[in-house]
């Protein structure tokens, strides 16, 4: 397994070369600059969140004819401020049997956790700050996407400690649920990115950039777009795939028993993983902070550099913030274990197999398909890795229909058959099936014809 790891940075530079793609220059960018450039980032980051929440409630508001927020300041402007000052001077409970140090830790790795993936993410292209040329990036290195994930898996410590520390038997459930769920839609999400990997030939979010300065890669990886983001929506636990928080099963999932303070650092690292998995999206898909088809012809491409990056970097991050705000005003809660069975036996596999069709693809633009590729210290001849995964391919493809056809036979051979059913449920007389018995009718059920007050009536 790790000499396949060590391996994937040379199978991506392989199956791509030929690119130029220049990464972000730091080397006019002196230590007090990158601790100025982490603070805008920190202040951005904290308006957004209060802005997205007030934006939530106003757009949810008018879905469902209701107001939102008009009153603490300009059309309720102010009155997500004023909910985090009432998180501030609650009073802190903490149960009885809970762990406490481990209990506060809990909600610092997530909100911690948030922050951090934001570092790698490139807002805008090279400006002029204070004399100094530098990036509107805070860093960059060549594997910085597998950063994100890597800050996002131990962001999920955070959510297992929650549900275990609070000595409670529905936040341990609701914190085993929920890391279940992130686990499992990581996999499919790491497998969506592996495409953009083969088109820009690195995992630099600046060559990444860059790599999209023809065409954005929502063309061509428009499955992997998919993908993502339907796993961006599982991976932060939004509706409708909200299912650690099920309030009629778990009461309020792992943080049930965090209020305060403790309970708004949850909230924040939800809202800041929110813009975290927009922010890759943007950078990954939508060309970062380049600016939309057309706009560089407009006077001499003013309103395409510079500064104006930062600009059409939050266009594009707050499209998909909509995009979060629509599906929970619009969709029901799904079921936990169809959500994890359309995970595991349908996007994983699919991503596979799309990842294996971009490969080649690529591959056979960059002339090397009659060739040789050295996999782990290895040479395999391109003809027998394509056939392996035509069959991998096949196999997986195969795989999925005998198992929804074994899941349909199933079904028909063993029919749920209640015991026992009300006749009058629903307010039609329904005749029993085979194996049944009737229930004995209620006093309340619909009368059988429009003359009768009572069930006994239509029997007399």
């Amino acid at each position: 397994m790790s000499s396949t790891l060590a391996a994937l940075p040379e199978v991506v530079s392989l199956a791509t070369a030929g690119t130029d793609n220049p990464r972000a220059d730091f080397s006019d960018t002196p230590l007090w600059l990158s601790l100025v450039k982490a603070l805008v980032i920190f202040v951005y980051l904290l308006l957004s969140t209060l802005l997205v929440i007030w934006f939530e409630r106003r757009v949810i508001g008018r879905m469902q004819q209701r107001p939102g927020p008009n009153r603490n300041g300009p059309f309720g402007l102010l009155q997500t401020l004023a909910d985090g000052m009432k998180s501030m001077l609650k009073e802190d409970v903490r149960p009885k049997a809970a762990d406490v140090v481990v209990f506060t830790l809990a909600p610092l790795i997530t909100a911690t956790m948030a922050f951090v993936s934001f570092a790698i993410m490139p807002l805008g292209g090279e400006v002029s700050m204070f004399g100094h040329r530098t990036p509107l990036q805070l860093t960059d290195t060549p594997v910085a996407v597998l950063v994100v994930l890597a800050v996002a898996g131990v962001g999920i410590y955070g959510v297992v400690l929650a549900g275990w520390s609070s000595g409670s038997t529905y936040p341990l459930i609701g914190g085993l649920r929920s890391s279940a769920q992130m686990i499992s839609y990581e996999i499919a999400m790491g497998l969506s990115l592996v495409g953009v990997f083969l088109y820009a030939g690195s995992m630099s979010t600046s060559q990444i950039v860059s790599a999209q300065r023809d065409l954005w890669f929502v063309v061509p990886a428009f499955f992997s777009f998919f993908v993502y983001v339907i796993t961006m929506v599982g991976e932060t636990n939004r509706l409708p795939f909200d299912l650690a928080e099920g309030e009629g099963e778990l009461t309020g999932g792992f943080h049930t028993e965090y209020g305060s303070m403790r309970f708004a650092m949850f909230f924040l690292g939800e809202y800041i993983n929110m813009f975290t998995v927009a922010a890759l999206a943007t950078t990954m898909f939508l060309g970062g902070y380049a600016a939309p088809p057309g706009v560089s012809l407009i006077a001499d491409g003013m309103f395409a550099t510079g500064w104006w990056g930062i600009f059409w970097f939050t266009v594009k991050l707050w499209m998909f913030m909509f995009v979060f705000v629509w599906l929970r005003g619009s969709l029901p809660r799904v079921r936990y274990d169809q959500f994890m069975r359309f995970g595991w036996k349908f996007l994983i596999p699919a991503t596979l197999g799309w990842v294996v069709l971009i490969a080649f693809f690529r591959a056979g633009q960059n002339g090397w398909l009659g060739g040789n590729v050295v996999l782990a210290g290895r040479t395999f001849p391109i003809t027998s890795l394509f056939l392996v995964g035509v069959i991998a391919v096949g196999a997986l493809v195969a795989g999925w229909f005998w198992d929804r056809r074994a899941e349909r036979k199933e079904a028909a051979l063993h029919p749920t058959i209640p015991d026992e059913i009300d006749p009058y449920a629903g307010g039609f007389p329904v005749p029993p099936l085979p194996g049944q018995r009737l229930r004995e009718p209620s006093l309340t059920a619909p009368a059988l014809t429009s003359g009768s007050d009572t069930k006994e009536d239509a029997r007399g």
